[in-house]
């Protein structure tokens, strides 16, 4: 080989070496095809739907950047997509991903000392957000251009130009932490992507370059690229970069929801709600919140559920208003549960056969002594009705006979089964609660109450509600028996029986069957109404989620409204009439002595019947001191005369020929109802028979 030739092959060898370089450098990384983009791509957002597939709410959950669902180019408005290619890359359809023409009028401009022309085209923009390494900062030198270059030349081979365009949409930036159309087009606008304007279009297209620019800037840029007169744009680019907009197509109606379910971003949830039993639950509580005013009570909840299923119909965990803690569930937030627990105590005791719906509780002052002092139960409007039915007792929620009612079924059996009705806040056991227990002293939540009576609704039988349509359905269990439910269910649903304490005519009564119960905590801090027909179950509360009292709202004007409003839009085509009588339930018409009660059709397990209620006759009672109650405590005045500070004696029972006896000393006949003067100190009061047998004794102290 001549030296000529050696020549020539060692600078061909060095020029391939050289292209070799050069290609290596300006190598672009591998880029994704255009389904691999649409299959990894991730909203911020999460959705949830109601049961038709509806959108009820969303939520945000990736606080990264601000990115909606995936917007296919067919939903943008053409006018956008026609305004944003003339002036990000007026060739688009032209070219091969490099517009060569554009490039060689950037090199001229910047030879003459001109600002240089952009020259990047949709191809090379969209490689760069597919590869952040491309468009990195600093990224200027003439490799990261030709690198670019190469990789918008290969996308375009590989890609449609509806499918890079639809992608350039999507991945843009717009402004802030808006990315893409759709969320551009949402939170500049309150507008989806199909219906903006050529306004809107030439807006966002000036955004592009530089999302950050001022409103004068984008208005000017605008302004440019529509080639007009445009002294419109100054005020509209204020507009648009002014105050976010609120998402307009986001109803927003199951927020407290949402935050629950919706936990992972692109999530989509199909719920059990149905959109328009969501809408008329929070239109019934703002209006009864707003009739309330602020200073009365200021948040609220609505629980609809539908009782075959088991399915939530309405989730209303608050509605806003005059809430200062308006992003709390108070459909969750375990509460104070007030007489609503009361129908799964006489439920429990008539199935025990302990009571009836016609046996007689007494309905006076009690005093029970208690590891933690004297239990005093009061009834609501502080008034005692004597001897009543167990029925007119829990219509009416007098609460002393249901404390006597808990004495005959027992704490811990009450408490059990409480908690196999769903409660699972008693997570203690019944003597921690005590005798309280019965009065609702337990808390609990909205959904445990629409979950328990939905069961009492059911015959006794209880599962769990279902929140989402793919929840598993379980199969309902037994807990109360199906004839003490009925039972209980007729007791709730008799406005005759509640007559005493709410009237005749409440927001309690519906022109259907319906049962129902009140509730309202120490305090005046909750107010519940649940209650059932025979296709739904509404529980309702009303109060404050800080825990402050309410001023003037009673059962009957707090929650109760609300529920009688949900009660009769769902019924509004025709209530179903009364479950038919179990067959262990039997009818009997029973008088009651001394008319304490009007004669009426009762209601009995099978076995229990009875036609004639009366008091049993004091001397088939047991002798007792009813008072002073042991574990009392007395203080002594020091300035009232001892002789004018004794303790009354008050016994029942056959007592005839029994004496009283204090530390000791007798005290005489029970007949001469001797009055008590004892000094400081612990003392022991016994009650003795005729054989000198004692057959009661209480202790109290004085001080």
């Amino acid at each position: 080989m001549t030296k000529g030739a050696r020549v020539a092959v060692v600078a061909i060898l060095a020029l391939a070496a050289l292209f070799a370089l050069a290609d290596w450098l300006t190598r672009p990384p591998p880029l994704l095809a255009y389904a691999q983009v649409r299959a990894t791509w991730r909203p911020s957002e999460a959705w949830l739907y109601d049961r038709n597939g509806r959108l009820l709410d969303s939520s945000r959950v990736d606080f990264a950047a601000r990115r909606l669902a995936w917007t296919p180019l067919s939903q943008v408005a053409p006018v956008v997509r026609a305004t944003i290619v003339a002036a990000e890359d007026r060739r688009f359809a032209l070219h091969g991903g490099v517009d060569w023409i554009a490039l060689a009028g950037s090199a001229q401009d910047r030879i003459a000392g001109e600002r240089g022309r952009g020259a990047s085209t949709i191809a090379m923009q969209l490689a760069g957000f597919l590869s952040p390494v491309l468009a990195q900062p600093g990224a200027r030198g003439w490799r990261d251009k030709v690198r670019q270059m190469r990789a918008g030349a290969a996308l375009d081979e590989r890609w449609s130009k509806d499918q890079q365009l639809e992608a350039y949409l999507n991945l843009a930036g717009f402004r802030g932490e808006a990315q893409g159309i759709g969320a551009a087009a949402l939170g500049l606008f309150g507008k989806t992507p199909a219906s903006l304007s050529r306004d809107d279009a030439l807006l966002l297209a000036a955004l592009l370059p530089n999302p950050q620019a001022s409103a004068a800037a984008v208005a000017r840029r605008a302004c440019a690229i529509a080639g007009e007169r445009c002294a419109r744009f100054p005020a509209l680019a204020a507009t648009m970069l002014g105050p976010a907009r609120s998402l307009a197509l986001d109803p927003g109606l199951a927020p407290h929801l949402s935050d629950r379910l919706l936990t992972k971003a692109g999530l989509t949830v199909r719920s059990t709600l149905d959109i328009g039993v969501q809408r008329l639950a929070a239109g019934a509580l703002r209006r009864q919140l707003l009739g309330l005013g602020a200073t009365r009570a200021r948040d609220g909840a609505v629980i609809v559920v539908d009782n075959a299923s088991g399915d939530v119909l309405a989730y209303v965990g608050g509605i806003g208003g005059h809430s200062t803690a308006a992003s709390v569930d108070a459909a969750a937030a375990y509460r104070q549960a007030g007489s609503t627990l009361k129908p799964f105590l006489y439920a429990q005791a008539i199935e025990r056969r302990y009571l009836t719906a016609a046996s007689i509780l007494d309905d006076s002052p009690v005093q029970l002594d208690t590891a933690s002092g004297l239990y005093v139960p009061q009834n609501y409007d502080h008034a005692f009705k004597g001897p009543v039915s167990a029925r007119v007792a829990l219509a009416a929620s007098l609460n002393v006979p249901a404390v006597r009612a808990l004495l005959l079924v027992g704490t811990d059996a009450f408490r059990d089964r409480l908690w196999d009705m769903g409660y699972r806040g008693l997570v203690e056991d019944g003597g921690y609660y005590g005798f309280s227990l019965a009065l609702g002293s337990a808390e609990v939540t909205l959904g445990e109450q629409a979950d328990a009576y939905r069961a009492l609704a059911n015959g006794g039988r209880w599962s769990p509600l279902r929140l989402t349509l793919d929840a598993p359905r379980v199969a309902a269990r037994a807990v109360t028996g199906p004839a003490a439910a009925w039972i209980v269910g007729d007791m709730l649903a008799d406005p005759a029986a509640r007559a005493g304490t709410f009237g005749m005519d409440s927001a309690l009564r519906l022109p259907f069957w319906a049962a129902v119960k009140t509730g309202t905590s120490k305090a005046m801090r909750d107010n519940w109404c649940v209650g059932y027909s025979r296709r739904f179950t509404v529980a309702v509360w009303v109060g404050n989620v800080e825990g402050d009292s309410m001023r003037a709202v009673s059962g009957t004007s707090g929650a109760a409204p609300v529920w009688r409003d949900v009660m009769l839009a769902l019924e509004r085509r025709g209530a179903l009439p009364a479950a038919a009588k179990p067959a262990e339930v039997e009818a009997q018409r029973v008088s009651f002595a001394g008319a304490r009660e009007l004669p009426r059709r009762e209601y009995f397990l099978a076995g229990t019947g009875m036609t004639r209620i009366a008091a049993a006759p004091a001397s088939a009672r047991r002798p007792r001191i009813s008072s002073p109650v042991s574990g009392s405590v007395y203080a002594l005045d020091p300035d009232i005369p001892p002789d004018r500070q004794r303790l009354a004696v008050d016994v029942s029972g056959a007592v005839a020929a029994h004496r009283l006896r204090l530390d000791a000393r007798d005290l005489g006949a029970v007949e001469a109802a001797p009055l008590l003067r004892a000094g400081p100190g612990k003392h022991e009061l016994a009650l003795v028979d005729l054989s000198g047998r004692t057959v009661d004794r209480v202790t109290f102290t004085v001080r």
